[in-house]
């Protein structure tokens, strides 16, 4: 099994000569402002035959790359609806829009479920979205290998669970860049990062017993973001200070080879 960095939290995983796509997006003008789409990321090698989402954030679900992206009718599993009214969701509803638009094949699935996607088996384990918005992290497994996917998780204390029912792991694939969020919806707002930052990351990558650690949700270009998102300043070097020889920095479109 390899995988290859898409860019912000956009992961391609091959194996089996088959590919799976977790957090692919192409257009991230709703977070980055002045980027077209297609700036700063890859798009995967060829076409994917399933895809995973950790959220309903429109930087991590991009129905519109997906559906060209993925081969017909592929999965896509993700986790529930939101909670409350639209005001709660207003994060995640143009993201639901965009995936009934482009009729992708999307699958609600339960924590710690397991699906077969041809060579890989992929598992929903919990995860806490630093907005209040339903999420999942997935650990895939193929060709004796296993990685985990963090989406923009914040720390909590499934780590231990996940690393008992799993662990070791080849690589972890944690966002590392700390984003405080001042949103109009979440009021007053917190000083507290709303994803993993560079040291969180580094406990969780020892708690997983990862032989890599890869930050991930972070472009070291540090665009301008909207409003009221403010992120550490390089969050791979950090993770290189306080995660040692676990650190493993990808630029975006590398590949990592994890059967080496």
């Amino acid at each position: 099994m390899r995988a290859r960095r898409l860019g912000w939290a956009g992961l391609e995983i091959e194996a089996g000569g088959e590919r799976l796509l977790i957090d692919y997006v192409r257009d991230l003008s709703p977070l980055f402002t002045g980027w077209k789409p297609g700036e700063h990321v890859a798009a995967p090698s060829g076409k994917a035959a399933a895809a995973l989402v950790t959220h309903l954030h429109r930087d991590h679900t991009d129905a519109p790359a997906l559906a060209d992206a993925l081969t017909p009718g592929a999965p896509v599993l993700r986790p529930a609806p939101g909670h409350g009214d639209d005001v709660d969701n207003m994060t995640t509803l143009p993201a639901e829009r965009e995936l009934a638009r482009h009729r992708l094949a999307a699958e609600v699935v339960d924590v710690w479920s397991t699906r077969e996607l041809g060579p890989f088996r992929a598992t929903a384990v919990p995860a806490v979205d630093g907005l209040g918005d339903p999420q999942l992290n997935w650990v895939v497994e193929a060709d004796g290998q296993r990685v985990f996917h963090g989406g923009d998780t914040m720390f909590h204390g499934y780590w231990w669970l996940i690393a008992r029912r799993f662990g070791p792991f080849d690589a972890v694939f944690l966002p590392a860049n700390g984003a405080v969020v001042d949103a109009p919806h979440l009021q007053p707002p917190s000083p507290l990062p709303a994803a993993l930052d560079p040291r969180q990351a580094a406990v969780v990558s020892e708690i997983l017993d990862a032989r890599y650690a890869v930050p991930i949700h972070y472009e070291p270009e540090q665009p301008d973001k909207i409003a009221g998102y403010v992120e550490v300043s390089d969050p791979g070097d950090e993770l290189r200070t306080h995660a040692g020889r676990r650190a493993h920095v990808l630029a975006v479109g590398e590949w990592l080879d994890l059967a080496m």
